[in-house]
Parts: structure tokens; C-alpha cells; sequence
């Protein structure tokens, strides 16, 4: 199937790893012409051959600097997949019902939300001009709250939100919106063993290793299995593809069927 993204120039944020790398592995596998942002390169992220911008998304002046620098090596944006996001574990993520203080939220919705809103609004005029895609990466926990620190989960809840209400402000301009939510991927979220999934362990007094093996089925994850960011990645391409004119507005989620309602 071909899904007509070669030669597209795509940016994509959080990009040295994990989900990001893999929408970056698939872009340029289609033959489009990405430009990859993180914080840090990678070993794996110089492989693809995308063209890396060093930047850190959480401040207020990175996300309008990053497409400034994309459209100087090329006045042209196809395709914004709003990758980063995350957060660090703080010391009360388990103590306090609010799973953090005023600074905690504040930061954790800059990184998730802020940074979404503000590359968005940088890149809306080369995305006008191309009548491009914006893909925004969501999570599971904004339709399961509990399962994640409550800042986080809310702050993916309000990038599903701003997907919806974007597409319905830009779609009639030729911009099609649409956000992917992924479930318990194979991350470093997951897998690092300073993340946040080992922070939940020692909290439980288990072994990560153990914890990560039963994820799937506790979570309610019908696959056994955590979702490897290859398939992530394949729901991205298929977004942002022009072969889809009629996918606009949605959450397109994949989690193994952990979320029990329709």
C-alpha cells in the first residue's frame, strides 16, 4: 500500500527514542524527508539519517526556535507529529493524592501540553500553506486516569481535547488533526530502570522485571504483551498519510484492549 509520504517533510518532536524514534524509523523508511528533535541524539536516531535538531521543548522559546530552524532548512512542513512528553519521578507521585505540588503540574503540562500547543501554533502557517497533518501523540491514561500520575494523565487528557477542538479550527483550511493513544509501550517509561514503571515497583516492593511481565494482563492488556512502538508508529503514518482526507478530529488508540468501554 502506498501510502504517498514519500518526499513529505515531516518534524518530529521527542524523537531520539522510544515511540519517537520509531515514527522517525517509518517516515524515512516511506522515503519523506524528516527532521528529528529531542533534548539529545541517539546512536539509533543518527542511523535513520534524519536531520537532528537539538532543542528542549518544556521552555516556553524552544518549541517556536525548533520550526524556525526546520523551516530554514526548508520553508515547508507536511506533516507535525507531537511526540514529547513525559516527566520525572518526584518524590510524592505515590504520597500525595495530587500526585505532586502546583510546580510538578505546571511543569508536567509545559512538557506534555504546552510544548504541544506551541509547536502547533509555530508550524500552522507552513502547515496551512502544505495542507498538511498534525498527528499528536496522547495516552491511554487520559481515558484511564488512574493508571498514571494524575498530572500526567490529566495533561494527556487536555492534548485530546486540543486535537478535537484544532481540527474542528483548522480542517476547513486543508489541516487534518489527529491524535494516537497509545497503551503500555515498550519505552523507555517502561523499561528504564530510572523510569517511572521501576519507581512504581520499588514502591510495590517488586522486582521491575516482574512488575513489567505482569503489566499486560493486570492492566488488562488482552494481548499478553507490552505494544512495541513499531505499531505506534504505523497508526502515525497512516494519520498523517493524504491517503486518509477523512480522518480528521479522532484519537486513534491502541492498548491491547486495556480500555474496557466502547
Amino acid at each position: 500500500m502506498d501510502l504517498q509520504l514519500a518526499g513529505k517533510r515531516v518534524l518530529v518532536t521527542g524523537a531520539s527514542k522510544g515511540i519517537g524514534l520509531a515514527v522517525v524509523q517509518a517516515f524515512v523508511a516511506e522515503g519523506a524527508s524528516v527532521v528529528a528533535a529531542a533534548r539529545r541524539n541517539t546512536a539509533e536516531l543518527k542511523e535513520t539519517g534524519a536531520h537532528f535538531i537539538p532543542v528542549d521543548l518544556s521552555t516556553p522559546d524552544g518549541p517556536r526556535e525548533l520550526v524556525e530552524a526546520a523551516l530554514a532548512l526548508d520553508p515547508r512542513i507536511d506533516v507535525l507529529v507531537n511526540n514529547a512528553g513525559g516527566g520525572e519521578v518526584t518524590d510524592d507521585v505515590f504520597s500525595d493524592p495530587l500526585s505532586g505540588d502546583d510546580e510538578t503540574w505546571a511543569k508536567v503540562f509545559d512538557l506534555n501540553l504546552g510544548n504541544v500547543v506551541r509547536t502547533t501554533r509555530a508550524a500552522l502557517p507552513a502547515l496551512i500553506e502544505a495542507k498538511g497533518a498534525v498527528v499528536n501523540i496522547g495516552s491511554v491514561s487520559a481515558d484511564l486516569p488512574h493508571t498514571s500520575p494524575l498530572p500526567y494523565s490529566s495533561a494527556k487528557a487536555a492534548v485530546k481535547a486540543f486535537t478535537r477542538g484544532l481540527a474542528e479550527a483548522v480542517g476547513r483550511a486543508g489541516v487534518r488533526v489527529n491524535a494516537v493513544s497509545p497503551g503500555a509501550t515498550r519505552t523507555n517509561l517502561m523499561l528504564d530502570p530510572q523510569g517511572y514503571m521501576a519507581a512504581v515497583a520499588a514502591n510495590l516492593g517488586m522486582d521491575h522485571d516482574v512488575l513489567l511481565g505482569a503489566l499486560p494482563e493486570q492492566s488488562g492488556m488482552l494481548t499478553g504483551n507490552l505494544i512495541d512502538p513499531g505499531e505506534i508508529a504505523r497508526v502515525v503514518l497512516l494519520l498523517a498519510s493524504p491517503t486518509m482526507p477523512s480522518a480528521v478530529g479522532s484519537t486513534w488508540s491502541v492498548h491491547g484492549g486495556a480500555v474496557k468501554s466502547a
